[in-house]
């Protein structure tokens, strides 16, 4: 994979090409670029699709703590590095999390905004609760005594096995410095109206992690034009779990940004 000096971070990204409009893919926690492999397939033959690894997954190794906001400086910055003035933000759970930080930093980068799986606010505090039991075993332990409810919170029924040796390969620590940025984020919630950029909101019925009422309230809150596509079954990565449904929804919106 190709990297990119971006913030004083060496950002691991892929450029899929195409002449089409950029799209900006962006992961969830635990998760890499590769998510977004069906996505790939789907969009590129119309659309420069452009996926990479956030700080503290896959490639990209965080130097520090960080925030969101520091992750949708990177995005700006990859866009930067690739001589593009402007894109669609794709982003799954906390990929999402940074795409409307991003919005709020730089609207007129920001062509859409599809966010899949994710919200403006906080954890519940009872979830909360239970993933910092998760963080602690799996600093103390590795991922394996808790990776079939990690994955089963995250990607739902399946085989999980690739993933699962991405996990047990990854540094600890690497996972904690992503861990305490999604637990110290702040809460966008009253921001919302500031975002006038067309958006899609996609929700998994299934999602163990983000109930749809916070997706119903972010798409409340939103300023701009914004479609809704409900996922029947979608888990928490429906993009990975209903990858055709996904990709339909997305299709039809980035038609309309044309």
């Amino acid at each position: 994979m190709p990297t990119a000096d971006v913030n004083g971070v060496s950002v691991s990204y892929a450029d899929h090409g195409g002449d089409g409009p950029a799209v900006l893919f962006s992961h969830g926690i635990l998760m890499d670029q590769s998510m977004f492999d069906a996505q790939v397939a789907a969009l590129s033959p119309a659309y420069r699709v452009i996926t990479w690894d956030e700080r503290g997954h896959g490639g990209t190794a965080a130097t520090g703590p960080f925030s969101y906001w520091d992750s949708a400086a990177d995005a700006l910055g990859l866009l930067d590095h690739l001589g593009i003035g402007s894109a669609v933000l794709a982003g799954m759970s906390q990929g999402g999390f940074l795409s409307l930080r991003a919005a709020l930093l730089a609207p007129e980068r920001v062509r859409g905004l599809v966010l899949i799986d994710t919200q403006a606010g906080l954890e519940d505090p009872a979830n909360a609760e239970s993933y910092q039991q998760l963080h602690e075993i799996w600093l103390s332990q590795g991922p394996e005594p808790v990776q079939e409810i990690v994955s089963a919170i995250i990607l739902g029924p399946g085989d999980w096995g690739d993933w699962y040796a991405k996990w047990a390969a990854a540094d600890r620590d690497q996972f904690s410095l992503a861990f305490g940025a999604l637990m110290e984020r702040d809460d966008l919630t009253p921001r919302l109206g500031e975002i006038s950029i067309p958006a899609l909101i996609v929700h998994g019925t299934a999602d163990a992690a983000i109930p749809m009422e916070r997706a119903e309230a972010m798409r409340d809150g939103l300023a701009g034009d914004v479609s809704f596509a409900v996922i029947d079954g979608g888990t928490h990565a429906a993009n990975v779990s209903h990858p055709k449904a996904v990709n339909d929804a997305m299709l039809n919106f980035l038609r309309t940004l044309e």
